[in-house]
Formats: structure tokens, sequence, C-alpha cells
């Protein structure tokens, strides 16, 4: 009697992420990889025309050229539009009518690492659920259909019609002289950042702006740039009192996250800037909707309350909060993590319109930034996300519920595990694309609270 033999499944390639590819050079992602993810993308978006972009760094156009020779191989025009930021290959996709598009970064990651991030038509994400399960299989078996007429390729350059969308977000005629430190962080933000700067200038808006490490820099001579660490956050803090700046700003590699500091140097966490720019929409737009992730929320739910607007709660993730802004047609959607989505930009995430909002905001109040946010974390104090590598996260977990689950007002587990309580919530989940335990507590004004509840968790976590 024979024994017949099971087909064995292609090996997994390991730089497939939930709704992305990241990967060590070398070790996971290389140009070979890179060109059966783009005739596998070709193949199973079938997207016609696909625009592409490529961050700063070394290996990027390599990596680039190869994932283009996949789409024309796999019967895809190609539109390069060379250095940019993400969400620059967000904005050409639908400018120029594409099903898809495909930017070659690595954002904030170590320097030996890359990767890419794949929107379909209209800008959407792709994510595990809507083509990226099939990306991988295909890209991982080598085995593409046959017969594609080879796409042809050109270069565009989308960066004026790109300033022009930035710019519509902003009212000119209520700016005021402000001065603005820029930290480009030596990523692809410095040119982008400039056009942006000179459309300001050509209609007269009075910002005067100070750069720091501006230029791209492959080599990253001042470290990658993720001002979201703590040890980052000095050299922008102080280039911020040094330059008497009105606030500062600060981006991450391929600058679809922004974050800001007031003008003493301080930094503002990402969910007051929510709310920043959450009270800054429903001022133009009474009653809109706003999206905003389960982490910490007290802040934007009194902000929004208060504005007179509507709180939507989605889990983290940028393909999930895109997709419930437009399930619900948000005008904005904002995470602590420094993500901020808009209607207006396809629904996506841009690292430009945030701060040219927040300058709009300063120069219409007759308080400096550090006031404006001041309130805000008085009133809900938060410890920031605290992050645990663990074996076992799941029982940290149980611990956690099996110890405060009982005395919560409310129990949410629409992302990871949240408990409410009279003046206190916690959120704790893992993280989607890394092996870490995520943990946010907030406290309605009360920051001995917040001590005690934050030194409590770790130890129980870590026990």
């Amino acid at each position: 009697m024979s024994v017949q033999a099971v087909p064995t499944a292609p090996p997994r390639l390991t730089c497939f992420k939930s709704y992305d590819i990241r990967g060590q050079l070398g070790k996971n992602l290389d140009p070979g990889i890179a060109y059966r993810i783009g005739r596998a993308f070709a193949a199973v978006m079938t997207p016609g025309l696909t625009v592409t972009g490529r961050d700063t760094r070394e290996s990027s156009p390599e990596l680039q050229a190869a994932l283009i020779e996949g789409l024309r191989d796999g019967g895809s025009d190609v539109i390069d539009i060379g250095l940019c930021g993400t969400e620059e290959v967000y904005f050409a996709t639908t400018h120029y009518g594409a099903g898809g598009g495909m930017m070659v970064t690595a954002s904030h990651n170590p320097i030996d690492y890359n990767g890419v991030k794949l929107v379909r038509d209209g800008s959407r994400p792709v994510s595990g659920d809507n083509g990226l399960t099939e990306i991988h299989d295909m890209a991982a078996a080598e085995s593409f259909p046959e017969g594609a007429v080879r796409g042809t390729l050109r270069q565009e350059d989308p960066r004026a019609d790109y300033v022009a969308r930035v710019l519509s977000f902003v009212d000119v005629a209520a700016l005021r002289p402000l001065k603005i430190l820029v930290n480009a962080g030596n990523g692809a933000a410095g040119p982008t950042f400039d056009a942006i700067a000179a459309g300001l200038a050509a209609v007269g808006a009075p910002l005067e702006f100070v750069r720091l490490h501006h230029d791209p820099d492959p080599a990253f001579p001042n470290g990658i740039p993720n001002p979201l660490l703590p040890e980052n956050q000095p050299v922008t803090a102080e280039a911020v009192r040094a330059a008497g700046a009105d606030f500062g700003v600060a981006w991450d590699g391929d600058f679809d996250r922004c974050f800001l500091f007031d003008e003493t140097g301080a930094f503002i966490d990402g969910e007051y800037i929510v709310g920043l720019l959450a009270a800054a929409f429903l001022a133009k737009e009474p009653g809109a909707k706003i999206v905003h992730d389960p982490r910490v929320m007290w802040n934007t739910l009194d902000v929004v309350a208060g504005a007179g607007g509507e709180a939507v709660v989605s889990r983290t993730g940028h393909a999930l909060i895109k997709a419930r802004m437009r399930e619900v047609d948000a005008v904005y959607g904002g995470e602590m993590s420094a993500h901020h989505y808009f209607r207006n930009f396809m629904y996506c995430d841009s690292g430009m319109i945030p701060w040219l909002l927040v300058a709009e905001h300063v120069s219409r109040a007759t308080q400096p930034l550090s006031a404006l946010v001041a309130e805000m974390q008085a009133a809900f104090p938060s410890s920031g996300e605290i992050n645990f590598c663990l074996d076992d996260p799941g029982a940290a977990i149980a611990r956690v519920e099996a110890e405060y689950g009982r005395a919560a007002t409310g129990t949410d587990r629409l992302d990871g595990l949240s408990l409410a309580f009279a003046d206190w919530r916690l959120n704790l989940r893992s993280s989607n694309t890394e092996p870490v335990l995520r943990l946010n507590v907030e406290t309605r004004g009360d920051r001995t609270l917040l001590a005690e509840r934050v030194a409590a968790l770790r130890e129980m976590i870590e026990g």
C-alpha cells in the first residue's frame, strides 16, 4: 500500500506583519524577496497602475527597484515618485487613480531593517483580511501567474499637488507670527517640509522655521529618528528652548507620525494632541464624529463631548482606525502613538497636517501651547505607554484581571483588557507588531493615584 505524500506549505516569509512588511536585511528581507512581493501584489491586487516611493535608507533604492521589477513582470504599470514620505505615496495613489501604492520604508526601526507599506485603490490599507495573506502565500510559494504583459515605468513628481492638499487644512489668514523648530531626524521629512514651507511663504504665512538635522542622510548620524523614545526627546527640547520657538516638531523616518513640544521644550503626549485636533475640527464642523483608540481616552471623550461632537472608539492600528473612520464618516481620527488621520486626506495618516493645525490653533488662542494642554494634562493625567517583554503575556493579563476585575465599573475587551473605575482606568494589550505587553493608566486629576496604580501594576505584571 503506497503512502500518498502530503504537500508541504511553503516556508513563511517572516517579514510579513499584521498590516505591513518589515524585516532585517539579509535575514528575512532582501531584493529577491522584494521582487516576489511586487510580483505577488500585482497578481493578487490587479492594480493596473501602482505608485511606489522610498525613504532615505541606504537599502531603499535597491529594494524599490526590485519591487518595481516584480510589479512590472506581474503586469502592473508603475509610477516612481522617488524619495518621499509614506503619506505622499498615499496621496499619489489616489491622485493618479492608481489601483495600489507601495512605500519602501522601515520608519523608526533599526538601521539594518527595511520594509514595505501597502495600499490599494483609494489609498485604502491592505491587511491580512483583504489581500496581505494572499500576497504572502504567493510570494512565499514563488508561484505566479504566467502570461502578464510587462508593465511600464515612469517617474512623476506629485509634490506640488500634495502641498496644495496639505495647505487646504489650514486657514492661512488666521496664522500669526510664530517661530517653529522642526527636527527631521535626517529622515525623509526635510525636502517635503521645505516644499510646504515654500507654499506657506508664497501665500504670506508669517511663520519662521528653525531647522534641525534637516538633510536626509542614510547613515543617520544623529540616530534613527524615533521621537517617541524618551532618550531621543532632549535634543529637540533643547533646540526649542535655544531658538525661543513657540513650539517644536519632530518626525520619524517616513514622517507618518509627528511629535510636538511646547515652548518650554516639554514633550506633549499624543492623547493631548488628539484632544487639541479634535477640538479644532469640531470648531469648524460641529457635531462631527471623531475616532480614537481605546488605550487612553478619557481626555478625548471629555473634549469631544464639550465641543458637541461624537466620539467613536476603534481598535488600535492604522488599518482598523481607517476602516472605522470610513464606516462612520469621521472627520478626524487620532491615536496616542501620534498617528493622526483625516477624512479629507483619503482617511489616511499624515505627519505634516497636524503641526499646521496646531500652528493655527496656537495662533487663534491667547495662550501658549503649554497652557492649551495644561488643563487637559491636569484633568486627565496618564502614565504614557509602558512596555513589558514577557514570556507569557496572557498570564500577566489574567493576574491583573483577577486582582482588579471584580471591582471594575466597566470591563472592555475591544482591544486587550480595559478596566474602568470611578477615578482611574487601565488598558493592557499585546502589541500587534512586537512581542511586548503594553500598559496605559489614566486617572481623573489624581497624579498620586496614577503613580500608585502604575507601581502596583508594574509589580503584578513583572511578578
